[in-house]
């Protein structure tokens, strides 16, 4: 830990107390991974019954457990505090909402380590001493996941000098084996969506689409991968719509590359999403997309060119989307191919770890 030089090898300490497995914490597992091949000394605090914490324990990261109930919940403070003091960390990074709350209470030295925060979510941020005190003083940088995300934070008051904006990326060679994009000319068509079961998704309205799909005659096949609180109540929609036997609900899929490889179209209608990693894994399996104008997803996804982008809450405009191409297999082709190329260029996990790396490395130069 010798030497202050950008090519020097650093000790990270990431935090991410969410149970549940999401793009979020795929993009921390794979951050975490690229940095620990580069040399770098990794650790994490992670609830212990999460998915993360179990992947990391298969590989070269130190990994503590750590629950948090809320943005309020300040139990793991004391044994926090003592550990930073101790650890001799050139970063912390906060990587979740919930855990950027923790930094009120950390303590500050005068070179290291440094705080950084990751805000994934799109939900506006209030305008008061909570926000300005948490982002403009007690952490020292903030990575935003989307200029819509950084817009946000700065109409919230949060300094600009204080955000960067990277973008997610995936690994896009795991959805090469992917069928490519085109359209079954001698059968139905198969839709479909990767997302957790929550009321921000916009499941509903996809199942309302496929209903007015079903009414105009057209014959397709909907696929629903996830899991969530909203199961049961979409299960109990789709017979009420009378799709029984239209929509499969997969539940939650191990490898994302599998189900991709039977879609001939990713639907995404989300009210939120940050940036919509499931939308890039789609594009790198050469899908077309058809997504919802909310978000970071009017930033990875082009209208008219990777894919359809339509207002949320409109499931009128879903079903257009989908009809539109489903009559057009040679435009869900060209979408697919130009979507995966995108992807190349501007959204992998190399990019996407390297941007993060200088940031590091960008921030204990400042504190020098």
């Amino acid at each position: 830990m010798t030497g202050r030089g950008a090519n020097r090898r650093l000790k990270i300490l990431h935090i991410d107390p969410e149970r549940n497995w999401g793009g979020g914490e795929a993009q921390v597992f794979g951050l975490m991974s690229w940095l620990a091949a580069r040399g770098h000394q990794n650790e994490l605090l992670a609830h212990p019954n999460g998915l993360l914490f179990t992947r990391c324990q298969k590989v070269e990261i130190i990994g503590r457990p750590i629950v948090l109930r809320n943005d309020l919940d300040l139990r793991c403070v004391p044994g926090l505090r003592r550990l930073i003091r101790s650890g001799d960390y050139d970063i912390v990074h906060f990587h979740t909402k919930r855990a950027h709350a923790l930094s009120l209470w950390l303590p500050r030295f005068p070179s290291r380590p440094r705080y950084l925060v990751t805000r994934r979510m799109d939900y506006p941020e209030s305008n008061n001493w909570y926000t300005h005190c948490l982002y403009n003083r007690r952490v020292d940088g903030v990575v935003a996941i989307s200029q819509n995300i950084a817009d946000l934070l700065m109409a919230a008051g949060v300094t600009a000098e204080k955000i960067h904006v990277i973008v997610s990326g995936i690994e896009p060679h795991r959805f090469t084996a992917a069928r490519p994009a085109a359209l079954k000319l001698d059968g139905a068509p198969v839709v479909g969506s990767v997302g957790v079961l929550e009321e921000r998704k916009g499941h509903r309205y996809l199942l309302e689409a496929a209903a007015k799909l079903k009414r105009q005659g057209l014959n397709f096949k909907l696929r629903i991968a996830g899991d969530g609180s909203l199961r049961q109540s979409l299960e109990q929609d789709a017979v009420r719509l009378g799709l029984t036997d239209d929509v499969q609900f997969s539940g939650f899929v191990a490898d994302a590359a599998v189900f991709l490889a039977d879609l001939d179209v990713f639907v995404m209608p989300s009210l939120f999403e940050g940036l919509g990693v499931a939308a890039l894994e789609a594009m790198a399996a050469g899908k077309a997309v058809i997504a919802t104008k909310v978000g970071g997803l009017a930033e990875s996804v082009v209208d008219g060119v990777t894919g359809i982008l339509v207002p949320p809450r409109d499931s009128e405009a879903l079903a257009g989307a989908i009809a539109k191409i489903g009559k057009q297999p040679e435009l869900a082709a060209a979408m697919g191919q130009r979507g995966r190329a995108r992807v190349l260029e501007h959204f992998t996990l190399e990019q996407m770890a390297l941007k993060n790396e200088a940031y590091y490395y960008e921030l204990l130069g400042a504190a020098n």
